[in-house]
């Protein structure tokens, strides 16, 4: 009797547990399914609340490499942002023309930039150095007389530059006034980049050509023509202007970062990320990270243009305030406004957002 009722008894507990547990299952099942659909809102919440910035660049010349590598690499969407790019093929004179009008927030361009739009009473602020040194080479096709050695033989001459009023077009500018000649004694044609810089010079529509890697490589890969003035190195550039010439940058207006200094931070960040990831990457690593956009003519040739211009890129995104001064004596020279205006260089740029970039290397 005893042990019927311990036996009826053991089996009354061991029911009610496996009821109790039965019921914290069903409880748990429900709570799993509750934490995956609040992840899945999480994600999504993040994706559609992504921050919008238009970005756009003044050509795909391999000054400008580190923006697409950041693309490349995801490092904007890391920070947040949601980037529109619009690629200016022309130069970036046209890339300057919408950040002032108002059609995009940022532009890759040129660090002189900000020089001319001091002189003309505009606010114009680089934050982020891309190229430390100019990467500019003048390269004859197979019917040029032109010599260095003897600057004279460059009248008459059709010069292929990416835009007028680009960086390109002042170092033509630069290069007569030294040698005691004028634009009169030449003739500038705006070709654009890349590809359609090299054709141009192929086809004979340029005697002679001013760009940027990756035409200058192609050139000789090709057998186009022959690379006269070579301002990829910093003891070509020093020959040419005197000093390092910084290029390529990202730039905004005043009043834009003034507004949106998070959004400008959030930029630099994934910006100088991509470079100290280039810094410790190969050419073949950093094309392989490219989006297929960027990429010109056949690969190899493009990976050794890359390695080429390996020299050029800043490490770590800061602008030298001695190296800007060498812009501006270029622009004095030959542009009345900048020559006439008293330009204050501390107000072109700014290194604060870059001191500010996390110590977190890119993936």
């Amino acid at each position: 009797m005893c042990s019927q009722n311990l036996s009826r008894n053991w089996v009354a507990r061991h029911n009610n547990r496996g009821r109790r547990e039965g019921a914290t299952n069903r409880r748990r099942i429900p709570m799993r399914k509750l934490m995956l659909a609040l992840a899945a809102t999480v994600a999504f919440a993040g994706s559609a609340f992504a921050e919008p910035v238009r970005i756009s660049v003044g050509s795909y010349n391999l000054n400008n490499l580190p923006f697409p590598v950041a693309q490349g690499l995801g490092l904007y969407e890391k920070e947040g942002l949601e980037v529109t790019v619009e690629n200016f093929a022309s130069g970036g004179s046209k890339t300057l023309q919408a950040l002032v009008a108002g059609s995009t927030d940022i532009a890759v361009g040129f660090y002189d930039h900000t020089i001319q739009m001091q002189a003309q009473k505009k606010a114009v602020v680089a934050f982020v150095m891309l190229a430390r040194n100019s990467g500019l080479v003048l390269a004859g096709g197979s019917k040029s007389t032109f010599d260095p050695a003897n600057p004279e033989t460059i009248k008459g001459a059709k010069i292929g530059i990416t835009s007028p009023g680009s960086s390109s077009d002042f170092f033509v500018r630069y290069y007569l006034q030294r040698h005691g000649l004028s634009a009169d004694d030449i003739s500038l044609i705006g070709v654009g980049s890349g590809s359609a810089a090299v054709a141009a010079l192929e086809q004979g529509k340029v005697d002679l050509l001013v760009n940027y890697d990756p035409a200058a490589t192609f050139i000789e890969a090709k057998g186009v023509g022959k690379i006269l003035i070579d301002g990829r190195s910093d003891e070509g550039a020093k020959a040419i202007y005197g000093g390092i010439y910084p290029t390529s940058v990202l730039y905004a207006t005043q009043s834009f970062i003034e507004a949106n200094p998070q959004t400008i931070q959030k930029v630099t960040n994934a910006t100088v990320k991509a470079l100290e990831w280039m810094n410790s990457h190969s050419a073949e690593e950093i094309v392989e990270k490219l989006p297929k956009e960027f990429i010109s003519g056949d690969r190899d040739t493009y990976v050794k243009a890359v390695e080429n211009a390996k020299a050029i890129f800043s490490k770590d995104g800061r602008i030298n305030e001695d190296d800007i001064k060498t812009p501006l004596a270029v622009l004095k020279s030959f542009n009345e406004k900048v020559a006439a205006a008293e330009i204050d260089l501390a107000k072109t740029y700014t290194n604060e957002f870059v001191a500010a970039v996390p110590n977190v290397p890119a993936n």
